[in-house]
C-alpha cells in the first residue's frame, strides 16, 4: 500500500513538472511568435525606406563588388549587443530578402526582442591591401575609422564599421585588425573564426535606416562625422530641450543611495571607470539644477538634494571657519571644487528660492579668496588636505571656475569685496590674454561679470574675442568637444546683452559666430548614445541617452554629460533670440 502511494506521489509530482515545463515552453513559445510578429512589422516599415527608386539610384550598380548588393539587418533587445545578419544578392531586393530571412530564422531559433532593428544597404565598397587599411587607421583618431570590412569577396565574413569600433577590433594602437577581439566576436555571435586575417579587405560604407521602439523610422546619415547617425532637420529649442531631459534622465540614475554617483563607464565592454572627482560631482548636480528650470520634477529635487549632502560632506573647516572642498582620495584642496560648488549651491538657491546655503557659500568664497593674489590677479591651485600649499598650477579651468563663483557671490550678498576679487582676476585674464586657451570657464565668468560691470567696454571686448580669435578652430574641430558650445553661448548671453543696453561690437564677426554656434550644437549630436550607436555596445541600455567621448573609447562620464548639458541648456534658453539673429540664415537652413 505504501509502495503504491509513492508511486502515486511521484506521478503526480512528474505530471506537475510536465505541465510546468508545458507552459513554459508555451509562453515561450508565445513569446518567440509575439518577437517574430514585431519584427516583421518594424521590416516591413523599413522595407519602404529602403526598397526604394531613389535607393537604388543611391547605390548604383553593383555597389558591393562582385556579390552584387549586400544588406545587413541589426536586431538589438537594448539588453546586450546587437545581433547582426547579412543578406546578399544580385539585386537589391534579393538582398534583403535574404537578410530578412537570415534574421527570422535567427529569431525564431532564439527568441530576441527586436526593440530596435536597423536597416544597413551598401552604397560604395574597395577592395584594398592589409597595408592600407593600417596607413587608414594610423591616420584615424581612436574609433573614428568610419568603414566597415568584409574579409572575403562574398560578404560572408563582413561587419559593419559600428561592429568593429564597438567590439574594438579596430587596434587603433597597433594599427591592425585585432584576429583575437575578431574572433572573440565572431564565436559569441555563432561564426566561425578565422585562423588568419586575408592580405586584402573590402572595404564600405552603408545607407542606414533605424526603426525604434515606437515604429519610427529614422534615416541616417552618410556625410563625414555624422556618418551613422540619425539626420536632424533642425537642432532648434525643443530638439534641444529634448535632449536636455534625456540625458539629465541618465544622469540621475547614476545618484547612488549614498548621494555619490556612478562615476562613469567605458560602454564597449561596461567596465565602469573607477575612482571618482569631487569637482566633477559638483559640476554635476549643477547640470541637474538647470534641467530642473526647464522641467520641475519632485523626484529630481529629492536626488539633487542628496547629490548636495553628499558634497557637503566633503567639505573642510579652517580653524577661522574658510571652508574648502576636499577630495579625499587625493588629500587635496582644488581652487576648481570650490568654485563650481558655489555656482551649484548660488544656483540651487535661485531655482528654490532660498537662502539655506548662504553661510556655507560665503565660506568656500573666502576659502577661493585665500588661494587668489588679489594685487595680481592669480590664484593658487591646489593645496594638501591640512590647508598647507601643494600645486601652484594645476589647469587654467580653475582660474575660470573660481572667478565665475566670486561672481555669483556678489550676486548673492551684494558685498563688493567678492565684486572686487573677480575684477582682479578678470583684468590678469586680459593681461596675460586668456583667449589663447579657449576657455569655457572664462567665458562663464565673463558672462556672469558683465552683469554687474557695464562701464568697462575692454571687458566686453575680451570676452567677444575669446570667441572670435578661436571660431575656426572651434568650428573645425572634428569631435564633438562639448565644452566648445559652451563657450560660444556664454558669449551669445554677452553679445545680446551688450546689444540690448545700447553697445556696438564693431568689428565681431556675427554671421560666422552663428554659423559656428550651430556647427557645435549639431556636431555635439555625434556624440549622444542613440539607440543607433548604443545598440553596438556591450550593455546599451545602460548608456542610453547619455552622451560619449568617441575617441576614448565611447567614454561616459558624469562630467561629459553634464557639459554637453550645459551648453544644450543655453542653446535652448536662447533660441528663439538665435533665430532672431539669424543663426539658420547663417547656417545656411533658410535663405
Amino acid at each position: 500500500m505504501m509502495k503504491i502511494k509513492q508511486f502515486i506521489r511521484c506521478m503526480s509530482i512528474i505530471l506537475l513538472i510536465g505541465v510546468a515545463i508545458s507552459a513554459i515552453m508555451l509562453f515561450l513559445f508565445c513569446r518567440k511568435e509575439e518577437d517574430i510578429s514585431l519584427f516583421q512589422q518594424k521590416i516591413a516599415l523599413l522595407r519602404q525606406s529602403v526598397l526604394t527608386d531613389d535607393v537604388e539610384l543611391e547605390i548604383g550598380v553593383n555597389p558591393a563588388g562582385s556579390t552584387g548588393c549586400a544588406v545587413f539587418i541589426s536586431v538589438c533587445d537594448g539588453s546586450e549587443r546587437a545581433s547582426v545578419y547579412t543578406g546578399t544578392g544580385n539585386s537589391l531586393t534579393e538582398a534583403w530578402d535574404a537578410a530578412v530571412m537570415r534574421t527570422e530564422k535567427a529569431l525564431k531559433r532564439n527568441g530576441l526582442d527586436p526593440r530596435w532593428v536597423k536597416a544597413d544597404v551598401v552604397f560604395l565598397s574597395e577592395v584594398v591591401p592589409t597595408q592600407e587599411i593600417s596607413y587608414a587607421l594610423q591616420a584615424s583618431r581612436k574609433e573614428f575609422f568610419r568603414y566597415g570590412i568584409a574579409l572575403d569577396s562574398d560578404f560572408r565574413t563582413a561587419l559593419l564599421e559600428a561592429e568593429l569600433n564597438g567590439a574594438r577590433i579596430y587596434d587603433y594602437d597597433n594599427d591592425a585588425i585585432d584576429l583575437s577581439m575578431l574572433n572573440a566576436y565572431l564565436k559569441k555571435s555563432g561564426r566561425k573564426a578565422l585562423s588568419t586575417l586575408p592580405e586584402e579587405y573590402i572595404l564600405f560604407q552603408c545607407l542606414g535606416w533605424l526603426c525604434d521602439e515606437e515604429n519610427e523610422i529614422h534615416a541616417l546619415s552618410v556625410s563625414g562625422l555624422d556618418y551613422g547617425r540619425r539626420q536632424v532637420e533642425i537642432l532648434d529649442g525643443n530638439y534641444a530641450k529634448k535632449l536636455i531631459l534625456d540625458a539629465s534622465a541618465f544622469l540621475e540614475n547614476q545618484v547612488r543611495v549614498d548621494g555619490s554617483f556612478v562615476y562613469g563607464v567605458y560602454p564597449q565592454f561596461d567596465d565602469e571607470i573607477e575612482g571618482y572627482n569631487i569637482v566633477r560631482h559638483a559640476s554635476t548636480i549643477w547640470s541637474l539644477i538647470c534641467r530642473y528650470r526647464l522641467a520641475p520634477d519632485d523626484e529630481l529635487e529629492k536626488k539633487v538634494n542628496k547629490t548636495i549632502e553628499y558634497m557637503l560632506d566633503s567639505l573642510l573647516f579652517d580653524a577661522h571657519e574658510v571652508a574648502y572642498l576636499y577630495e579625499k582620495k587625493d588629500n587635496e584642496i582644488k581652487l576648481g571644487g570650490c568654485g563650481i560648488a558655489v555656482v551649484a549651491l548660488t544656483e540651487y538657491m535661485d531655482v528654490f528660492q532660498t537662502e539655506k546655503y548662504k553661510d556655507v557659500c560665503i565660506a568656500l568664497g573666502k576659502g577661493i579668496l585665500s588661494m587668489l593674489d588679489q594685487e595680481s590677479g592669480t590664484y593658487y591651485h591646489v593645496l594638501n588636505g591640512n590647508f598647507t600649499r601643494k600645486e601652484e598650477f594645476r589647469t587654467v579651468y580653475y582660474d575660470g571656475e573660481a572667478t565665475f563663483a566670486l561672481c555669483r557671490l556678489y550676486g548673492l550678498t551684494g558685498d563688493p569685496v567678492w565684486l572686487d576679487a573677480a575684477q582682479s582676476a578678470v583684468e590678469h585674464f586680459i593681461e596675460a590674454d586668456y583667449t589663447q586657451y579657449k576657455d569655457h570657464w572664462v567665458a562663464y565668468s565673463m558672462n556672469e561679470i558683465t552683469k554687474y560691470i557695464t562701464d568697462r567696454p575692454e571687458y566686453y571686448t575680451f570676452a567677444l574675442e575669446n570667441a572670435q580669435k578661436n571660431l575656426q578652430e572651434i568650428s573645425r574641430r572634428d569631435t564633438t568637444y562639448h565644452t566648445y558650445l559652451e563657450l560660444l553661448m556664454s558669449t551669445f548671453e554677452i553679445y545680446d546683452r551688450m546689444i540690448e543696453n545700447g553697445g556696438s561690437a564693431e568689428g565681431f564677426d556675427l554671421w560666422t559666430f552663428l554659423k559656428t554656434i550651430y556647427t557645435r550644437a549639431s556636431r555635439q549630436l555625434n556624440g549622444f548614445f542613440y539607440p543607433e550607436y548604443a545598440m553596438y555596445m556591450e550593455n546599451p541600455q545602460r548608456i542610453l541617452n547619455s552622451f560619449m567621448v568617441r575617441h576614448d573609447g565611447y567614454r561616459v562620464r558624469i562630467d561629459d554629460v553634464q557639459h554637453n548639458i550645459g551648453g544644450y541648456y543655453l542653446y535652448c534658453v536662447n533660441y528663439e533670440k538665435l533665430v532672431r539673429y539669424g543663426m539658420l540664415v547663417c547656417a545656411g537652413l533658410y535663405e
